[in-house]
């Protein structure tokens, strides 16, 4: 895997919900979530709408030349967040595989062992570690959605919540070579952010951040200087944007370069400026998911990256 494609993952996982439902026991923490569907949408219609938004995402994922392996969940185990599959697991280049421990029950659920086994099959697996045991302990730390890692430099930034303990990111860090990086953040009603990739994303040669958010100056400028560091672009977000989910956008390696997968809603309330900084090095890709945002994630919650090289290649 080259140096400039470590950063954006070529293949994805995603999960295509049959009973997806905005879930009851996360919305007590997720100010991005609704907490009712919206009005005159029954279960059956918001589940097929939400079903139709990952078939066509990943319909023009694969067009894009990403390689993308759909598993479908038929819901029998209560799993109305099963879309987000990034916060279960996380895969790195040298074949390794992270499970996590998942702050709300429902979620624990979402594990699934024929994904592990298919990305054994598929890709040079050397080992799985499995963090979810940490659960008994009211211990959690909920993947990339906790994290948004920076593989070329090595660092983890997390917004601290009770969805990213001190305790199982210390061990991540130690166990894949990462240095941690914690802030503590607050919306406009003092609550802190939920998870690190709605208010941030760090692809090969830019960086999207929500900096208002970041309570202390001196750490938002240390977050600066550090991307700075790595040579990116820094692009700072309104808070505005971050709730129209702008930061929540993944970069993918395609067959013809790099491109920032985002929602509809994200990409439209982006600058031209912004867009034509972002498109110097990789090309917007936005994916029309509002059903699915009303869960309280968008796109780059909805893809699980694949850092694992392919068998055969």
């Amino acid at each position: 895997m080259s140096l400039l494609s470590i950063q954006a993952p070529a293949a994805v996982v995603m999960i295509r919900p049959h009973r997806f439902l905005p879930n009851p026991e996360t919305a007590s923490d997720n100010a991005f979530q609704r907490t009712s569907p919206a009005t005159g949408i029954d279960a059956a219609s918001l589940a097929a709408a939400a079903r139709d938004e990952v078939s066509a995402a990943a319909q023009a994922l694969s067009a894009a030349g990403v390689r993308v392996h759909v598993f479908d969940d038929p819901g029998e185990n209560d799993t109305p967040d099963s879309v987000f599959p990034n916060n279960w697991f996380s895969t790195h280049p040298g074949g390794h595989v992270a499970l996590y421990p998942m702050h709300s029950p429902n979620r624990r659920r979402e594990r699934r062992a024929d994904i592990v086994e298919m990305l054994k099959a598929e890709y040079r697996v050397q080992d799985v570690i499995d963090y979810s045991g940490l659960e008994y302990d009211d211990v959690f730390l909920e993947g990339t959605g906790a994290m948004v890692l920076d593989h070329l430099a090595r660092i983890a930034y997390t917004a601290r919540s009770r969805r990213a303990d001190p305790l199982a990111l210390e061990r991540f860090c130690t166990h894949f070579n990462f240095e941690p990086i914690c802030f503590d953040t607050a919306d406009a009603d003092g609550l802190p952010i939920y998870h690190t990739n709605v208010m941030m994303s760090v692809a090969t040669e830019f960086a999207l951040v929500g900096f208002e958010l970041i309570k202390d100056a001196t750490r938002r400028d240390e977050i600066r200087r550090r991307l700075a560091e790595t040579r990116r672009s820094v692009i700072a977000l309104a808070n505005a944007q971050v709730a129209n989910f702008a930061a929540n956008a993944l970069e993918l390696s395609g067959r013809d370069g790099r491109v920032l997968a985002l929602s509809r809603r994200a990409f439209d309330c982006l600058t031209q400026r912004q867009r034509e900084l972002i498109e110097r090095s990789a090309r917007l890709l936005p994916l029309d998911v509002p059903t699915i945002e009303q869960a309280g994630g968008s796109v780059r919650c909805m893809l699980a990256g694949i850092h694992l090289a392919r068998r055969g290649h």
